[in-house]
């Protein structure tokens, strides 16, 4: 029996392990079918997947390549020397472009064309010799959005490679005044910039640095249709060229040429200082003078005041941005060419700069010269310890500085296409595993993806590459290459266990989103630049205010000077005898603050005689300081609950008293002003008003075989393939307001649907929500179903999830645009956006209404002189200064600061692409207002709580919402009782 006993139990352990042994097979797929479906007659999903398809300009470029490999496939061709000139006037076709010829345009002799921002125009040109030819355009940058002009080019009917998509042509700027002007107080203003156009002839390069040499086409022989089409900006073109490019010499060359010559000498005696900050042309307005009080090393200088002294700095920092100065020689000769300047921006690598004289680069290693970190000023001698030698002849020369990628050039174009792939490797795997894999279950990823692995190995060798590149390039190991190792190791850890993909995802993308991020500060090369100096060999650069001595001096100067000078007093301070003076609060940024006040100091004060006392403060505090008579007289930048509440207290003034109210009012769409409506007056100004798009990554899409989507029948067909694909369709993040003081709106996406379907926030004279009725409940039934029929996420980043693809449609704020340009670079062309899904009217037409979020500006009742803040306010929401403040805005902080203007002139002149600013336009049409109420606040909370009532606690949707209005009314009620008859 005990022998019975030992032998049943160890049957038993084996048929249980047995058991277990084809549960797990069969969970993880092993008696699937032969392509890891499931028997049950159903096919799996995205077991075998399409190749990933880039697009650009929102067509298929697949066939399009890269430059480096369009390249490649003629690297044999000749290079003619034949020149080719194209009048442009000789164009043969305009398709959909305001074109126009114009004779002896500004100087240039002959017939040019002028065209628009938008349309193509095309050329014809017969080629003698084949071969790889430079092209160049000659162009004049008529006015325009004061941004820099984009072309795309075409030969014979498509792109030769993708880069041809995006070319970029310069505007040229100056400052507005010859000198330098002051305050009042002794501090130097920093200069206006404004456009000096004039002819130019650039040839065509990459817009983003990656390729550093200007592009080749192969042309065979005979006839060919060249083909620029528009994309921002509009410019006047006198002629094309096809010619060769020379390529500088090496240095070495050069300077036997010049022994060669045997007339050529060194000068002596020779010393030409350069102020960097009287730079004579710029490439872009936000390549302003900088005043620098951080170090004596700069010329002019004082520890006390401000001076303009500098040029450059972080403004100056993407590939192609330059600055030109005038060096005038007393003599023809060889000299020495440095700069004292500071790179204490990037650490790791160096900063690259491309210098030409008289528009020629001197010799190939001006290409790249380098400026290496160092914390504070320094003398760069170009050559280093054996200076260069430059030839100048007597007189005037032109001496540019660009800002180029140099070296470190194709090592971003790599990191960047190594980008591309793990993204696509990481788009396949999701669509296998989703984006919580079963860790107990083997998904075979690599057998279902069978170029995985391949990929992984060789992005993971190529990243240990460029790794070890930029360490020999910048002579030592720092942060710069530290993520790409880490990439690297993981790449190869998942290559020798690809069992452990799936649970590796998480991670994996997290370092693809900073490989991302990574690209885009690396091109990022700043530069500060205070004197230039083209020397006789003979003379020493002086190196004067860099000792430790000085920096001594300075900071005992600065110390002393802070006794007696307030920094808090930005510009002019008024004099007791001017009483006209507006206080003026913001709640932003200090550098927000700072350009207005300079803007005021520039513009405002000057034309009105009214001095603004601008502070930045918590706004917060505005109430308190209101209640106690510490207000301001102005406060910018508010929220749209802020004016509603202060009116209904008596405490805003009402701007309807002012005689040209309707002509300011007129600055803004109805639906701006809305929110700050109360009874029969208006409280504050429209500065800033945002709304949703529809977000979408082209190559995604066109990989599920998906369009975008019109209706919300559409999109409820696109969330079936996306969730079989296990990607997510963003609608508005669902979230709490941060803290109790803070006004929840209500949700956008919610408020889209009931305005679509014809409801309202608000009924009988605002007096009683109207969510309650029929509208009202079955929108907010449609609304919670997108979460507990389709399971969308309520909160989530979507910027990372659309880079990745993750997410590759969503409904965001249109301000996502400008974060998704700079955030990522990578994916430049694969995205757009357009108007939202719309909801069929009776007569078949789609009602895409949204509602609209900003900020306003407020005078308060309180203000001690009302014509003069009311004065500030039109100047403020005028369409000059909206514009100026925006183009400033996004000089400071790059296109992600892009200003949301609610003024609709200036928003026209801000610099988007024609495209895309076509779209917003589009949507902007359908932009309504939410109304501010007594009481409103409990809207947005209390629409909350119904939609987590009905989506976690099950709730049915009609109770949920009825429950929560009925808080919605008493709270309304109860501020309709109490603020009621303050104002008649």
């Amino acid at each position: 029996m005990t022998g019975i006993r030992k032998l049943s139990k160890g049957w038993g352990w084996l048929l249980v392990t047995a058991a277990a042994i084809v549960l797990v097979v069969w969970l993880a797929g092993g008696f699937a079918g032969g392509d890891g479906s499931a028997r049950s007659g159903k096919t799996a999903t995205a077991t075998r997947l399409p190749d990933i398809k880039l697009v650009a300009g929102g067509k298929e470029s697949s066939s399009s390549p890269a430059y480096d490999d369009y390249l490649a496939g003629y690297k044999n061709a000749a290079r003619p020397e034949a020149e080719i000139v194209i009048p442009a006037a000789d164009y043969a076709r305009a398709g959909n472009a305001e074109v126009r010829k114009l004779r002896d345009y500004e100087g240039q002799e002959g017939l040019s064309v002028y065209t628009g921002e938008k349309g193509e125009v095309e050329w014809k040109v017969r080629v003698e010799e084949a071969g790889l030819y430079n092209l160049s355009l000659l162009y004049y940058p008529v006015e325009g959005k004061s941004s820099s002009i984009e072309r795309s080019l075409k030969i014979d009917g498509r792109f030769p490679f993708e880069e041809a998509g995006y070319l970029q042509f310069d505007r040229i700027w100056d400052n507005a005044k010859p000198e330098i002007e002051r305050d009042n107080q002794g501090n130097e203003l920093r200069p206006k910039q404004v456009e000096r156009p004039a002819w130019r002839e650039t040839v065509f390069k990459d817009s983003d640095g990656y390729v550093t040499e200007p592009f080749r086409f192969y042309f065979d022989k005979g006839e060919h249709t060249l083909t620029l089409t528009a994309s921002r900006e509009p410019m006047v073109i006198h002629r094309l060229k096809l010619f060769q490019q020379p390529e500088a010499l090496p240095y070495e060359q050069v300077k036997a040429r010049y022994e060669a010559e045997g007339g050529v000498r060194e000068t002596a005696g020779h010393m030409i200082v350069v102020q960097a900050e009287q730079a004579v042309a710029k490439s872009s307005p936000t390549l302003y003078p900088l005043s620098e009080r951080s170090s004596p090393g700069v010329t002019p200088y004082s520890a006390s005041k401000v001076r303009i002294n500098t040029i450059g700095g972080y403004n100056w920092r993407l590939p192609g941005q330059w600055l030109e100065w005038e060096v005038e020689v007393p003599e023809t000769g060889l000299y020495h060419i440095g700069f004292r300047s500071k790179q204490n921006f990037v650490r790791g690598i160096y900063a690259t700069r491309r210098l030409t004289i008289d528009g020629q680069v001197p010799f190939a290693e001006m290409n790249r010269a380098a400026f290496r970190y160092d914390s504070g000023y320094r003398v760069d001698v170009m050559g280093g310890d054996d200076p260069y030698l430059f030839k100048l002849d007597k007189g005037k020369h032109v001496l540019r500085l660009e800002a180029s990628l140099g070296e470190f050039a194709p090592l971003l174009r790599q990191v960047e296409a190594s980008l591309l792939n793990l993204n696509a490797m990481y788009r396949k795997v999701l669509m296998i595993t989703g984006t919580k894999p079963d860790e107990f279950r083997d998904y075979r990823v690599e057998q279902r993806i069978p170029e995985l692995l391949e990929v992984f190995r060789t992005e993971s060798e190529r990243l240990r590459a460029v790794s070890a590149r930029l360490v020999e390039l910048s002579g030592q190991s720092g942060d710069q290459e530290a993520l790409l190792k880490t990439m690297a190791l993981q790449l190869e850890e998942m290559v020798e266990e690809p069992e452990t993909i799936p649970r590796r995802l998480e991670t994996y993308k997290t370092n693809t989103g900073g490989l991302g991020t990574w690209l885009q500060q690396a091109r990022e090369q700043p530069l500060m630049i205070d004197e230039i100096y083209v020397a006789s060999p003979d003379k020493k650069l002086p190196d004067g205010g860099l000792g430790a001595g000085d920096k001594i001096v300075h900071e005992l100067s600065t110390f002393a000077s802070s006794f007696f000078i307030d920094y808090n007093r930005i510009g002019n301070v008024a004099e007791e005898k001017d009483q006209r003076t507006v206080t003026v609060w913001i709640g932003s940024g200090r550098d927000q603050a700072n350009a207005i006040k300079a803007m005021i100091d520039e513009t405002f004060t000057p034309q009105t005689g009214i001095n603004v006392n601008l502070k930045l403060v918590n706004m917060g505090t505005i109430l308190p300081a209101t209640l106690a008579g510490q207000g301001p007289d102005v406060a910018m930048q508010i929220g749209n609950d802020l004016p509603v509440n202060f009116a209904m207290r008596s405490a805003a003034a009402d701007l309807t008293q002012f005689s040209d109210y309707e002509e300011v009012a007129a600055r803004f769409r109805e639906s701006a002003i809305v929110p700050y409506k109360y009874r029969d007056g208006v409280f504050a100004l429209p500065e800033t008003q945002t709304f949703n798009m529809l977000f979408y990554r082209k190559d995604v899409l066109a990989e599920l075989g998906l369009k975008v989507p019109e209706t919300w029948d559409d999109v409820a067909a696109l969330l079936a393939v996306l969730n079989k694909n296990h990607m997510g369709f963003g609608l508005p993040v669902v979230t709490q307001a941060p803290n109790q003081w803070t006004t929840l709106p209500p949700n956008s996406m919610y408020a889209t649907l009931l305005m679509q379907n014809g409801g309202q926030f608000y009924r009988d004279a605002d007096t009683e929500s109207d969510l309650d009725s029929k509208t009202g409940i079955e929108s907010f039934k449609q609304w919670t179903e997108y979460y507990t029929d389709y399971k969308l996420e309520r909160e989530y980043d979507f910027a990372n999830r659309f880079r990745t693809g993750q997410m590759p449609i969503g409904i965001a704020d249109y301000t996502t645009y400008n974060q998704l340009a700079v955030f990522a670079p990578e994916i430049r062309g694969l995205w757009g956006f357009a108007p939202v899904p719309g909801t069929k009217r009776e007569d078949g037409s789609l009602d895409r209404t949204v509602p609209a979020g900003g900020s306003g500006v407020l005078m308060l009742e309180s203000a001690a002189d009302k014509e003069a803040a009311w004065a500030f306010m039109k100047w403020w929401t005028s369409d000059e200064t909206q514009t100026s403040y925006g183009r400033e805005m996004e000089g400071l902080m790059g296109a992600a600061a892009r200003y949301p203007t609610a003024n609709i002139k200036a928003l026209e002149q801000l610099p988007w692409p024609v495209e895309d600013f076509e779209s917003l336009e589009e949507q902007f049409r359908w932009v309504e207002g939410i109304p501010e109420v007594p009481g409103g606040y409990a809207t947005g909370r209390h629409l909350f709580n119904a939609f987590y009532r009905s989506v976690i606690g099950g709730i049915e949707p009609r109770e949920a919402i009825m429950d929560s209005v009925q808080y919605i009314h008493d709270e309304i009620r109860n501020k309709q009782k109490e603020f009621g008859g303050l104002r008649e």
